[in-house]
């Protein structure tokens, strides 16, 4: 099984006569994800690629074509407003993979959606993937393999580090999820956690941390209250020094709090098997895997 997404999910896509969201809504298709609209105001009518329908509104491109899960690749300035449209119309999952959103959007989106029943992913995030069934967002496809792991990961690039790895040892993935490394976001590790302990398709949960906040912490938390099956963390950052940004929006640590050292003791008390070093991730996974 999976989450979130599989093959019968509808997708619409935001942004998608633009270079980026036509760029990935074309790798989409071709992996598979059964992309069923487009929006883009003011091109309403136009199709995409000769097959797509695309749409002024998002409302009008649900109503038109039942899409029930949207990703957006709009800029950042119109991002908020986009994701907030797709919510309007009752889509119940936006993967919003626009960076550069700023703070104030961002906590404006956040609060809108707490009054809906959308569910977001990102933003500035890579989306999520359940492999051989469907894809949201930017992740390239022929990495993954179709299997029992549940990978989240704050970081688009160890997402896919950890998923060769598993790949190239026949450990297939159930779904991957890259929840983005903004400091405010729609989806944090307890939200996607909670999901992969409650899929019986899902055998074990790698998590990819970094520092910063305390979204690890808090995960920690709830692994160590309701997590029944084996957790495998990374957390990426662990020479960063104190006060320095380190790439994501998010990966900054103030006041001594949020680094490596704290989230990897929180983790190792919950009973997560920590790794030090991201290249020994997948070997990892398969001896902890060979001792359930």
């Amino acid at each position: 099984m999976s989450i979130l997404v599989n093959k019968d999910t509808r997708v619409v896509v935001h942004g998608i006569t633009g270079s980026a969201g036509g760029f990935h809504a074309r790798a989409m298709i071709e992996y598979g994800t059964n992309v069923v609209a487009g929006v883009t105001p003011g091109k309403g009518g136009q199709t995409f690629d000769g097959k797509v329908p695309v749409f002024n509104s998002c409302e009008e491109a649900v109503r038109r074509t039942g899409a029930n899960a949207g990703v957006c690749f709009v800029p950042g300035a119109f991002a908020a407003d986009s994701v907030m449209e797709a919510a309007a119309a009752g889509i119940p999952l936006v993967v919003c993979i626009t960076e550069g959103i700023s703070i104030m959007d961002e906590c404006r989106l956040r609060a809108f959606l707490k009054d809906t029943s959308t569910r977001m992913i990102g933003p500035n995030c890579p989306g999520l993937i359940t492999p051989g069934e469907a894809k949201l967002g930017i992740m390239p496809g022929y990495i993954h393999k179709k299997g029992d792991i549940g990978v989240v990961s704050r970081s688009g690039t160890l997402t896919y580090e950890i998923v060769w790895q598993l790949s190239m040892l026949e450990l297939g993935q159930s779904t991957c999820v890259g929840i983005g490394g903004d400091p405010v976001q729609g989806s944090d590790f307890v939200d996607i956690l909670k999901l992969f302990h409650a899929d019986p398709g899902t055998r074990a949960v790698v998590m990819a941390g970094e520092i910063g906040g305390t979204m690890e912490e808090d995960a920690a938390a709830y692994i160590r209250e309701h997590m029944r099956k084996p957790v495998i963390a990374f957390v990426g950052g662990q020479t960063a020094p104190p006060g320095k940004r380190m790439g994501h929006a998010g990966a900054i640590i103030q006041g001594g709090k949020g680094t490596a050292a704290e989230k990897y003791r929180a983790l190792r008390e919950a009973g997560v098997t920590c790794v030090l070093d991201p290249a020994d991730v997948g070997r990892t996974v398969k001896a902890v895997l060979g001792t359930c």
